[in-house]
């Protein structure tokens, strides 16, 4: 019996945290950017509502494929089963406990010469 791979990607949007969940993810064609395809949303048969699940779900209406910028992600980890998709304010959880990762300058640009 095959196992689907779940993947739980974290990442920063316009002072958001997004978590999500999808059966894949790869380093994709377009540099400096991870591809996110088969985004997975858990089954709830409880009557609660969360709204940012929600606001995800709408979000991500008829999304193929989305591409995430690499500095904007802050975490991706294979998991046994999704979770509760979540947007959390940064300002809630304290936006000095993010940081991002530093971007990226390709060999040959000018941007480290003086």
């Amino acid at each position: 019996m095959t196992t689907t791979k779940v993947y739980k990607i974290i990442f920063s949007n316009q002072n958001e945290i997004y978590e999500i969940y999808a059966r894949e993810i790869y380093q994709g064609e377009i540099f400096g950017f991870v591809e996110v395809e088969e985004i997975v949303f858990g089954e709830r048969s409880s009557v609660l509502v969360d709204p940012s699940e929600e606001r995800l779900k709408t979000e991500f209406n008829n999304v193929k494929r989305t591409f995430i910028p690499m500095h904007s992600i802050v975490r991706i980890d294979e998991v046994e089963k999704e979770g509760v998709s979540k947007i959390t304010n940064t300002a809630i959880t304290g936006s000095d406990k993010v940081t991002t990762f530093p971007g990226y300058t390709p060999p040959g640009s000018d941007s480290g010469k003086k």
